[in-house]
């Protein structure tokens, strides 16, 4: 189990980017949250095998069909407490 911290900045909010990554989270049976920050940017924690959780950081280079990612940063989490599901935060 990996769990990593991400910080996605670009055009990412007002293009239902935290909705797609919910489904694409859910679709690969990923936890954690994602949430729009105030500077523009969104984060996310997102927790699951190593594997689905790599091919989720691959899936956020590229967004919601009309978002426009310029960055994701990302840290591996140790210790992090196991969500339950996956969901948008407000």
């Amino acid at each position: 189990m990996r769990t990593i911290h991400v910080r996605v900045e670009g055009v990412v909010q007002g293009v239902a980017f935290r909705e797609y990554t919910r489904r694409e989270a859910v679709a690969r049976g990923l936890r954690g949250w994602v949430r729009n920050l105030a500077d523009g940017a969104v984060e996310a924690l997102i927790q699951g095998p190593e594997q689905e959780v790599a091919k989720m950081l691959s899936w956020l280079q590229k967004g919601s069909p009309r978002s426009r990612v310029d960055q994701v940063l990302h840290r591996d989490i140790d210790g992090a407490e196991p969500c339950q599901s996956f969901e948008i935060r407000f």
